[in-house]
């Protein structure tokens, strides 16, 4: 177990941490934070874990940088888990190039949020790949998906942070299944595979 006695872990992202945690499955939401926030607890009660959601339906990167300040630094965060991306590039696939994030863009301001949470709170960091879940590896959004969390893995060596590789977990579990099993749009997963990226991290967290 990483964690340690009395830590505040923040989780941070768009839809797929949010689920629901600022209105009807306050405070965690309904998804793969509170599967990872239940089975630590489970396991550990005794450490006193603190958790706190500043997931945000629909955000970017660019989104994170608004509110990095109020949703990351000011929590000083012993852990902090960052996954993002999804948006950044589905947008391109939504007809919406204006609120895409190109990959030079995301990769740059997410460098510089992760150096400012680090200097700032000396919190340690879990980083998260965005992922599509999609059989067709030459489906142009998976391509490009595949970028992002190349990014992702990149950083997470770059700042000796832990690293969830979310897309393999989707990849692995797809060999036997459907995208549909998972998720109706590819994007956002039922509760099955809101599982599929709470397994991937706590085989990284132990």
């Amino acid at each position: 177990m990483i964690f340690e006695q009395g830590q505040r872990i923040v989780f941070i992202g768009d839809s797929i941490t949010d689920c629901g945690r600022r209105d009807s499955a306050a405070p965690y939401g309904d998804g793969y934070m509170s599967l990872v926030q239940a089975f630590v607890t489970a396991a550990r009660p005794d450490l006193g874990l603190r958790w706190v959601n500043r997931g945000v339906s629909g955000d970017t990167v660019r989104d994170l940088a608004a509110r990095w300040q109020a949703d990351v630094v000011d929590e000083r965060p012993d852990w902090l888990s960052v996954k993002i991306g999804i948006n950044d590039v589905w947008r391109f696939f939504e007809n919406m190039p204006d609120a895409a994030v190109p990959l030079d863009e995301y990769t740059a301001t997410l460098r510089t949020l992760l150096a400012t949470a680090v200097e700032r709170t000396g919190c340690r960091l879990i980083l998260a790949d965005p992922y599509l879940i999609e059989s067709d590896h030459d489906d142009p959004q998976y391509v490009m998906t595949g970028d992002y969390a190349a990014t992702v893995a990149t950083l997470a060596k770059e700042f000796g942070a832990l690293h969830v590789p979310v897309q393999a977990a989707f990849d692995r579990v797809l060999t036997s299944t459907r995208p549909a099993d998972w998720a109706h749009d590819r994007i956002h997963p039922n509760l099955a595979g809101h599982a599929v990226i709470a397994r991937a991290f706590l085989d990284v967290i132990g």
